[in-house]
């Protein structure tokens, strides 16, 4: 069940999102037992964000959730460094303007009921 949201001030064209999802359901799998299968993935673009007090640049926020107890580590290493390479190279952010947080949760709902 993971879930992986990405804020960004970048206008994404159907063509970026759609490049940036891929980029996704990829490095999902560096995580252990997780895949695109079970993947939602959201992308809110244009929102006005500011990293160290100033904006006029490309700035992202990403969110990986998944159903757990904790974030395998060396996985959640190598996933930071795909997801850093993907927003880079299609949405022109800088790794140093960009935050990635890990969170696990055993508590996630779908389809009516918990798992």
């Amino acid at each position: 069940m993971p879930c992986i949201q990405v804020k960004t001030n970048v206008n994404t064209s159907g063509e970026k999102a759609e490049a940036v999802k891929t980029a996704l359901g990829q490095a999902i799998s560096l995580l252990p037992g997780k895949s695109e299968d079970w993947l939602m993935v959201a992308i809110e673009d244009g929102c006005q964000m500011y990293f160290g007090g100033r904006g006029g640049r490309p700035i992202a926020m990403v969110e990986v959730k998944i159903l757990g107890n904790s974030i395998d580590k060396e996985g959640a290493e190598r996933m930071t460094g795909e997801i850093t390479r993907a927003l880079g190279g299609t949405l022109g952010v800088s790794p140093d303007d960009m935050y990635i947080k890990y969170e696990a949760s055993p508590d996630w709902g779908w389809n009516g009921t918990n798992f």
